[in-house]
């Protein structure tokens, strides 16, 4: 079996180069598969002051790169693509690109989850720039500014209170007139004097200051259709988010949102496939997180091809 790989590794955020570097060190010789999206979505982030050890942060594409190269450095072996089908319903398992197909003793799953956006074309392009889907990451940047929140569920609710700490105003937009969120979380953001709201209501647009920030949101109210442009230098989107495991479905256990379900560790429903990052963490979505449980993934991986059957050891 000239071709079966150690383990592969699907995705390339901080989960799947954490998992590519402790592989690599450990000498499984792990394959990584990046994606389309290479780098995860630390790539649409500008300054990163939260990663330690960089007491002055670092650019976002300037850490995966940083990662990129210290898992490359002890010989982890990168490959630009797409996987188009995955089958872990045997062994060993078998990953597929557009290109190729490889067959593996171990999969370690690290393709993320997808912020939910607005659908609007500033989004894309203010993304970092005043545009956010995590609070936590860069609420910090907002200091005495008047920024918004879009959603109502319970993540809006904790973004809004959140980002109390840092703005002056936080404008919470919601398009219709109820909240889906937890009553206890409603009575906090509502005894906050410092959010305002706007419900029943759409952001239509977000406007550029001309130097590649935000300068205000359009909002559209359903029932009157009446606009309002509101002034902000920061617009967060708490809408959700898509764990991307449509790969996988019908062949892990994936719980009631899509996020694969772990246990001991990262061990999922198939013994072999693993998982790290924000594919099975829908708390705390963070890159650190995310590199932690990389490292438990790729500690698992190595645990487990110690202890898999003879027939399944040669290379």
């Amino acid at each position: 079996m000239a071709d079966l790989q150690n383990v592969i590794i699907i995705g390339s955020g901080p989960a799947g180069l954490t998992a590519a570097l402790y592989s690599a060190r450990a000498n499984l010789r792990p394959l990584l598969i990046e994606g389309l999206e290479a780098g995860g979505q630390l790539m649409l982030t500008t300054m990163v002051e939260n990663w330690p050890g960089y007491r002055d942060g670092i650019m976002g594409p300037d850490l995966m790169a940083e990662m990129r190269a210290q898992a490359e450095r002890f010989g982890a072996q990168m490959i630009h693509g797409n996987v188009a089908k995955v089958d872990v319903c045997s062994t060993p398992f078998l990953v597929e690109t557009t290109d190729a197909h490889y067959r593996t003793k171990a999969v370690i799953i690290a393709t993320g989850a997808s912020a939910k956006l607005l659908g609007l074309p500033a989004e894309r392009q203010l993304m970092g720039h005043g545009v956010s889907t995590c609070a936590t990451c860069d609420g910090y940047f907002f200091r005495g500014h008047d920024i918004a929140v879009v959603g109502g569920g319970d993540s809006a609710m904790e973004e809004a209170l959140f980002l109390t700490k840092f703005a002056s105003k936080v404008t919470l937009v919601h398009r219709r007139d109820t909240l889906r969120a937890s009553k206890i979380m409603q009575e906090k953001a509502r005894a906050n004097p410092k959010i305002v709201w706007m419900l029943d209501s759409q952001v239509t647009e977000i406007r550029d200051s001309g130097k590649g920030e935000v300068r205000s949101m359009l909002v559209r109210h359903n029932k009157t259709g009446a606009l309002t442009e509101v002034a902000v230098s920061g617009v967060f989107v708490a809408i959700g988010h898509t764990p991307n495991t449509s790969l996988f479905r019908g062949q892990l256990e994936l719980d009631a949102n899509g996020y694969v379900v772990t246990h001991d560790g990262t061990t999922t429903s198939v013994p072999g496939v693993f998982a790290g990052g924000d594919v099975q963490d829908h708390v705390y979505r963070q890159a650190v997180t995310a590199a932690g449980s990389g490292c438990m993934a790729a500690l698992d991986a190595e645990h487990y091809l110690e202890h898999i059957p003879e027939h399944l050891q040669a290379v």
